[in-house]
């Protein structure tokens, strides 16, 4: 971390080398960071930004970002579980964001459908260690887990988030992305040491028009979790959201400067 007088800037630049993932940092700004003083409690979270932009795997410039409205949850692993393997696979685009930008960093599990995982506890262990070694990026002050769990994973997911949630510092929020079904029919979220649990309600599957129009006519998640927060597309017309909670925006092209500005405009 450098600093100096310059105009601040903060770009995380993620790169991967054949021996070894190795993370670049350089950071222009005026002052140093102000620490995170949040318990990860979701009350204390409320004063944050309410509109959380997810930064994909691509190169991004949010410079432009106005900090007070909006924070950033930006792609940092991608952990793929084959066989007993655990293959972590760095972010590997620049991210630029200004100074002060809350910073959430996700990490996306996907499993190989020709080499089934094995599920192990070495391999839950590999994997939890994989995702906290990500408080180690400057001012991350929140893990997000994003995996579409089915019903034979679940056992495996819910002792990885326990796992996760005693290695993380308390001051660190813990989060997942969750799928609306999830939310709406099934409660085995709901004695996950998680401060929130964020309902995809985009890219649905078969019961997707069913939620929607439940959530149209004015019902809410069964999850408490799921009460805090929504996730949603540009791409995608959504359903009736309650005005309180956080929405994580998911942009299938490149963010710029106009699409945040009509994320804005719409948020009036």
């Amino acid at each position: 971390m450098k600093t100096s007088n310059r105009t601040s800037q903060v770009i995380l630049c993620l790169v991967a080398t054949a021996t070894i993932a190795l993370i670049a940092v350089t950071i222009t700004k005026s002052r140093s960071f102000l620490k995170e003083s949040g318990t990860g409690k979701a009350s204390e979270f409320a004063a944050n930004p309410q509109i959380i932009l997810w930064a994909w795997e691509r190169p991004t410039d949010l410079r432009f970002l106005d900090t007070k409205k909006f924070a950033v949850a930006f792609l940092g692993k991608t952990i793929q579980l084959k066989s007993d393997d655990v293959v972590v696979r760095p972010r590997l685009q620049s991210l630029q964001v200004p100074e002060g930008t809350r910073v959430i960093a996700v990490a996306r599990i996907e499993t190989d459908r020709d080499h089934i995982p094995s599920l192990a506890a070495l391999q839950r262990e590999k994997t939890g260690r994989a995702i906290t070694a990500m408080t180690s990026l400057p001012k991350v002050s929140e893990i997000q887990i994003d995996f579409d769990a089915t019903q034979s994973q679940r056992d495996f997911y819910r002792h990885l988030i326990f796992d996760i949630r005693r290695r993380l510092p308390s001051n660190v929020r813990l989060s997942i992305t969750a799928l609306a079904s999830w939310c709406m029919y099934d409660n085995w979220l709901s004695d996950l040491p998680i401060d929130e649990a964020v309902p995809m309600l985009f890219r649905m599957s078969a019961d997707g028009k069913q939620i929607a129009n439940r959530l149209d006519a004015g019902d809410d998640f069964n999850a408490q979790p799921c009460r805090h927060s929504y996730g949603i597309a540009m791409d995608e017309q959504h359903p009736k959201l309650f005005p309180d909670r956080k929405v994580f925006i998911f942009n299938p092209d490149a963010w710029t400067a106009n699409a945040v500005r009509e994320i804005s405009e719409s948020s009036k």
